[in-house]
């Protein structure tokens, strides 16, 4: 009985084999397109060997996206470091961070974010180290994953008023205890603690250690950049929609031509 078994399951893996061989090269490629990760080596695999040399470097260049996706996935949830650090002891974990200290107009954007435990979202990077593109795609996802979300602005005025530091602070305070739900402990982006009614630990270069000052940093750059390019509706003259308020030369030289506008920084332009 054992002997038939083997052969019939011998002989089935033959007729497996061969069915393969004869499988449409773009059916191939949906097949490794919907494989979970889990899914995707075996199929690999099985297809190393096929006699067409399309689906042999078909192969080749999933198995290096697979080894990427695996170096992203643990890179990501290395991310997570803090926030285990500080889970047992704190229920709602938010990260917080600001785009948008060094322009010479515009506002200073913080976020504040909570995500669910464990989950990572691949691809989050400090917003800085991320395309537009790629940053506007994240910020969707974070959104979607998000148990509670905040985004505060400080204008141009209050910074020539108070500082860029006292503001961003101000920003970043703000943006924590808007969160509803409450977060109950903060991992802010920085060298500087906030002053808040929960507890929190700075960490510098958060946005590039902590998943969760990371989904906040993304948040910040998106929101703060849709902004500029509403200003540069109004201001046209100054191309806020391409520099978005940094200090580049173009930017420079339409200051020379047209002065400031409403929403430039008169403390940074000497």
């Amino acid at each position: 009985m054992l002997g038939r078994t083997l052969c019939a399951l011998i002989f089935y893996d033959i007729i497996i084999e061969e069915v393969m061989k004869t499988v449409k090269i773009a059916d191939i490629k949906m097949m490794l397109d919907r494989a979970g990760r889990e899914d995707l080596p075996p199929l690999l695999e099985r297809f190393a060997a096929d006699h067409r040399v399309g689906v042999r470097k078909m192969v080749e260049s999933y198995k290096m996206r697979h080894t990427k996706d695996i170096m992203e996935a643990k890179r990501v949830e290395g991310m997570l470091l803090f926030e285990h650090k500080y889970a047992d002891r704190y229920a709602a974990i938010c990260g917080v961070d600001e785009a948008g200290a060094g322009p010479l107009a515009g506002p200073v954007v913080a976020a504040a974010v909570i995500m669910p435990t464990g989950l990572t979202i691949a691809g989050v990077d400090d917003s800085k180290k991320l395309s537009e593109k790629r940053r506007e795609e994240l910020a969707g996802k974070i959104f979607e994953a998000a148990i509670a979300h905040q985004l505060t602005f400080i204008d141009n005025d209050e910074i020539d008023e108070t500082n860029i530091l006292q503001a961003r602070l101000k920003a970043m305070k703000m943006a924590v205890e808007g969160l509803l739900p409450a977060a109950d402990f903060a991992l802010v982006d920085g060298h500087m603690g906030l002053q808040l009614k929960i507890p929190s630990v700075a960490i510098e270069k958060g946005d590039s250690r902590s998943h969760s000052i990371a989904c906040a940093s993304i948040l910040a750059k998106v929101a703060r950049d849709k902004l500029m390019e509403d200003y540069n509706e109004e201001w046209p003259n100054y191309g806020f929609a391409r520099h978005k308020g940094y200090g580049t030369k173009e930017h420079i030289e339409a200051i020379k031509t047209y002065g400031l506008c409403p929403i430039h920084r008169k403390t940074f332009i000497r």
